[in-house]
């Protein structure tokens, strides 16, 4: 519970999955307070290649079982352990590798709420893009129940919730 996460493309796929099956079964599931560290963008960042390749190049093995979690799992810990080693600019700290990992900064995983240069949230898509969320809300409140009901990943929409939320108990 709580936990910072970490994987190989876990901001792009396993997080965005952990967090609709969590919500789809109705457990709460929240990133604020948590970072994440995704192992593929070190490696992307200093290197380019796939998780077979990460591990040939910094462990020298090759990938068994490509695909199974366990393989996959046990890769990923030792190609980090190993950039920790070879690239001595990366902190071995949770917060340093999630902030030189993270591609953009996003509210939602599907990244259509992100942050301006503010810090606050905006529309990252279609008619209202780049516009702060809390703005749309309050000239088009019908925009909140548009979102909701339509086919929007389950974080998302608990994403605007908290939004619409917090600025109604700021009132």
């Amino acid at each position: 519970k709580d936990s910072d996460l970490a994987g190989y493309n876990s901001d792009r796929f396993d997080i965005p999955l952990l967090a609709e099956e969590l919500l789809r079964a109705g457990v709460d599931f929240e990133m604020k307070g948590r970072v994440s560290v995704d192992v593929q963008t070190v490696f992307h960042k200093k290197e380019e290649r796939t998780l077979s390749a990460a591990l040939k190049f910094y462990c020298g093995e090759d990938l068994v079982n490509a695909h199974s979690a366990e393989a996959d799992t046990m890769a990923t810990y030792e190609i980090l352990k190993a950039q920790l080693d070879r690239y001595s600019d990366l902190e071995n700290d949770m917060k340093a590798l999630s902030e030189f990992t993270t591609r953009k900064k996003n509210a939602d995983f599907a990244g259509m709420i992100a942050f301006d240069e503010d810090g606050d949230e905006v529309f990252n898509f279609g008619k209202h893009k780049g516009i702060k969320v809390n703005a749309v809300l309050e000239a088009e409140p019908g925009y909140y129940s548009w979102i909701q009901n339509a086919d929007f990943p389950l974080y998302t929409k608990k994403i605007l919730t908290a939004i619409k939320l917090r600025k109604l108990n700021t009132k």
